[in-house]
């Protein structure tokens, strides 16, 4: 059996700061919850940077290197920088600067364009910390999320071919595996490749069963041993979408960017609570995780001496 890579999405831009108040949003945040989720056994982080005034999520990389350093500097584990999260109306430049800049290992690259609704998250009765957060979530029911095949063909070669990063591509529905298909065709993109499954977003496919199977079956008959699989879930299907892609060979995905909860109606008081409870749950079935050099030779990673931070 294969050994099992935990990746930790440590803040994302989906979810706001009135939501949880364990959602890290500071560099020194982001930073110490991202050495917490690493010492409980992530050997990826995937980051999203946040504006520390007040939450929003941004692609500026003046705040992604206030803690990428730190984290580099702390441990071993690869770090995974975000292409899509500083805000989708960003022009593609500036919404992946950090990924040009920086030159991390890895970067993040959603495969296509997404109705990305999360309007729903506005309906629960709270007290909004700041003026911006009801409204960003209220307006994404009229909002595209682009990723065009411009543009991704531009990180491909911005970030890929110039600096030499890989990528962890996130596959929200079937068609972006054949985007994937096309890339890989078109030389565009080369093997070993990482395809990160995205269930139960709003806008994307399900968090059924029948769904995680049929990306599995469709990713194995278009890339074959070309690729490596790992699965996010959203909200409570975190857990078990992970549980269950492990049992199908698969790798996890887990963090307060996809999920705040940690059991039902019990937000997670940090990353590391459920990076350490998937361990938990990987390990009692007999899997061994995967450290950050397996990783790297896993992936085929260039390793954290050839990154500009």
């Amino acid at each position: 059996m294969k050994k099992v890579i935990i990746t930790c999405a440590v803040t994302g831009g989906a979810h706001t700061p009135s939501m949880s108040e364990h959602l890290p949003v500071t560099p020194e945040q982001i930073a110490s919850q991202s050495l917490e989720a690493i010492d409980a056994g992530a050997s990826i982080v995937h980051l999203h940077a946040r504006d520390p005034e007040n939450g929003r999520p941004t692609g500026d990389p003046s705040i992604f290197r206030q803690f990428v350093g730190t984290i580099k500097d702390a441990s071993n584990a690869v770090i995974n920088i975000s292409t899509g999260g500083g805000g989708p109306n960003m022009p593609i430049a500036e919404r992946a600067q950090a990924g040009v800049e920086l030159r991390p290992e890895m970067c993040s690259l959603n495969m296509g364009s997404l109705n990305l609704v999360l309007s729903e998250m506005a309906e629960r009765k709270r007290e909004w910390k700041y003026d911006w957060e009801e409204s960003f979530l209220r307006g994404t029911k009229g909002l595209i999320f682009r990723n065009t095949y411009d543009d991704i063909e531009w990180i491909l070669e911005q970030i890929g071919n110039a600096c030499g990063t890989r990528f962890e591509f996130e596959c929200y529905d079937i068609g972006h595996l054949y985007t994937l298909q096309y890339f890989l065709e078109r030389g565009l993109v080369k093997p070993p490749l990482f395809i990160q499954s995205v269930f139960g977003l709003r806008g994307g496919i399900g968090a059924h069963a029948e769904d995680l199977l049929h990306q599995k079956r469709t990713a194995d008959r278009l890339f074959g041993d070309a690729y490596h699989w790992s699965v996010l879930a959203a909200g409570r299907h975190q857990m078990p979408i992970a549980t269950m892609s492990s049992l199908m060979g698969g790798n996890v995905r887990v963090g307060l960017e996809d999920s705040l909860y940690i059991g039902r109606g019990q937000l997670a008081q940090s990353n590391a609570d459920q990076v350490r409870k998937i361990r938990r749950i990987l390990e009692e079935l007999g899997m061994e995780i995967a450290a950050p050099d397996d990783v790297r030779e896993m992936l085929g990673l260039k390793g954290p001496n050839d990154v500009n931070f």
